[in-house]
Formats: structure tokens, C-alpha cells, sequence
């Protein structure tokens, strides 16, 4: 059996935003030359996801508005985590939806659903961030 590593950074640009990650997955995948097994894909900072769904923009504006409405980001004071910080918002987010996804691999690629893609959902975002990557199969 054999595992691979890698650490994928990227810069976002928005206090929220959602970026399709899938082709950097599919990069790992091919380094790393594992034709079945699985790929773990977590987000490595506690206000921000990763997650699988349709990459359709009336889809991620659906999500926006929909975390907004559960876990507003304003006003601040309305969170007791916002003495220091003003992120109880991006924790909350996070939490709903989730941390990391598993994807199987067959024949060498992403065994996916129709339709299915990767996402990092960054939640207080405006800095360099970076998701793991971790396969490990034969």
C-alpha cells in the first residue's frame, strides 16, 4: 500500500467564498500514481470546509444566504467567541458544512457522481490558505 501527502495553498480573496479545488485533487491524484484506494481532502484551518456538491454558481449564492441566515456574521457582539475575534460566524459555518471530504479511487481517477466536485468554503478568508491532501492506496 502506498500513501501520499501534500499540502495545497492558495490565496482567497473574500471573507467568504467557495473554490472548486477538484483539479488540484486530481493533480495529487496523478503524482501520486495510486489507481485505487482513497483521497482525503480536509481544510487545515477550523473556520473554513471542504465539501462536495454541484459547481453551479445559483448553488453557492444559495449557500451564502442560507449560512448567513443561520449564522449571520453581523453583529458581532451577538457571539460571546467575539471578544478577540470577529469569526464566531466562520466557526459556526464550518461546522455545518464540515471539514473534510472522502472521495474513492478507481482506475487511477475521482470515483464521483454526476455532477460532483471538491470545494474549499472559506469563512474568514483574505489570506493564504491551504487544504491536505492525503491518499493512500495501491
Amino acid at each position: 500500500m502506498k500513501s501520499y501527502r501534500k499540502e495545497v495553498w492558495f490565496q482567497t480573496r473574500h471573507r467568504r467564498e467557495f473554490i472548486n479545488i477538484t483539479p488540484d485533487v486530481e493533480q495529487c491524484l496523478a503524482e501520486s500514481g495510486i489507481q485505487e484506494g482513497f483521497i482525503l481532502v480536509n481544510a487545515m484551518h477550523i473556520t473554513a470546509s471542504v465539501f462536495i456538491n454541484d459547481n453551479e454558481s445559483g448553488l453557492h449564492q444559495d449557500f451564502e444566504v442560507w449560512l448567513e441566515k443561520l449564522a449571520p456574521e453581523k453583529p458581532y457582539s451577538q457571539y460571546r467567541h467575539n471578544g478577540c475575534e470577529d469569526n464566531a460566524d466562520a466557526h459556526l459555518k464550518r461546522t455545518i458544512m464540515g471539514r473534510e471530504a472522502m472521495v474513492a479511487v478507481t482506475k487511477g481517477k475521482l470515483d464521483f457522481g454526476p455532477w460532483e466536485q471538491i470545494f474549499y468554503g472559506e469563512f474568514d478568508g483574505k489570506r493564504k490558505k491551504r487544504v491536505l491532501v492525503k491518499i493512500i492506496g495501491e
